[in-house]
Parts: structure tokens; sequence; C-alpha cells
């Protein structure tokens, strides 16, 4: 079974960031960075990224999480995520208007989904996030013998690409993944 945890936030900056590097908006990801320098034309498509991170078999899916910040009334952003196979777990910003809560949302869901529905033996745990603050939590569940599969963009955490089982680069899909 697959369990698969991703940050719509993190993902999708990071994945404009790249864009506009293909696009040569920026000349490396490091300058995109530097700079915010971002292709605001670049949206992924949720029904081709859980096909990506889940498979297109839903008897293998145990779970697809998608992890964000509440948006305003009138988006539909979430609902299309939902429409294409994904739970959606909404966080409130704080009062300077972040995004707060979600990273801990993810790994709480995580670590308890793999102490209490993984099966270590055969189940895989996919995160789809790019920083290190996740590196605790996968270091505790590959020690306890689950692995734990990483995918993002190329410029993901190094510390966090090294902890993960597996890291798997979305850079090379990116239009792939656009919507």
């Amino acid at each position: 079974m697959e369990y698969v945890y991703v940050d719509n936030s993190n993902l999708f900056i990071e994945g404009r960031r790249v864009s506009a590097v293909a696009k040569g908006m920026a000349r490396n990801i490091v300058e995109a960075m530097q700079y915010n320098i971002l292709d605001h034309t670049y949206t992924i498509d949720f029904g081709k990224l859980h096909l990506f991170v889940a498979g297109s078999d839903p008897a293998k899916i145990a779970r697809a999480a998608l992890f964000g910040s509440r948006p305003p009334p009138n988006d539909s952003i979430w609902t299309f995520a939902k429409r294409a196979g994904f739970e959606v777990i909404l966080t409130d910003r704080n009062v300077r208007n972040k995004e707060k809560k979600v990273d801990t949302g993810i790994t709480t869901a995580m670590v308890k989904d793999g102490y209490k529905l993984v099966d270590p033996k055969k189940d895989v745990i996919t995160l789809v996030a790019g920083d290190g603050d996740f590196v605790p939590a996968i270091d505790a569940l590959k020690a306890d013998g689950y692995t734990v599969e990483l995918v993002f963009w190329d410029h993901a955490s190094a510390e966090l690409k090294r902890a993960a089982s597996k890291f798997i680069s979305l850079n090379k899909h990116l239009g792939i993944l656009a919507h």
C-alpha cells in the first residue's frame, strides 16, 4: 500500500521557481530563490500529481493527503484536489497571514499512520515536501524499518534527500505535472 503526504504550498511555490528557471526567467534555482523569481503561470494539475505519486490503482492507495492553508471562501483549488483523489487537510493562517501548522500536521499524520496503519515490510510512505524539518520523522521511521520515499524538486534539502530511502526528482516531470 502507498501512504502519500503532500505539502501543497511548498510543492506549488518551489514548482513555480523551477518553472521560472526552465523558462529563462532566472539563471538557476539559487537566483530564483534569492530574488523570489516565480513563474506565476505555472500550476500543478492535482490529478496528474495524484497519478504520479500514488499511482493509478486505487486498491494500492491507502491514503493520499494534501496539506495546506485554508483559502478564501471563493477559492476552488481544494475542490479540484479532492476530485483528484486527495484527502484535503487545511489549517488556518496566523494573524500575519502566514502558513502555520502544515509541516507539523504532515509529520504527525505520517508518523501516526506509520505506527498504526503501515506495514513496514510491504508498504511505502511517500513525502512530497522539500524542507529539512521532516528529517527527524524520516530518521525515526527508517530506524524502525519503514521505507520513506521523497518526491520533490531537485533543490530539496540535501539532508532530507539523504534521510529518505529514495529520492524521486520532479524536475524532469515539470511539464507533465502542469495544469
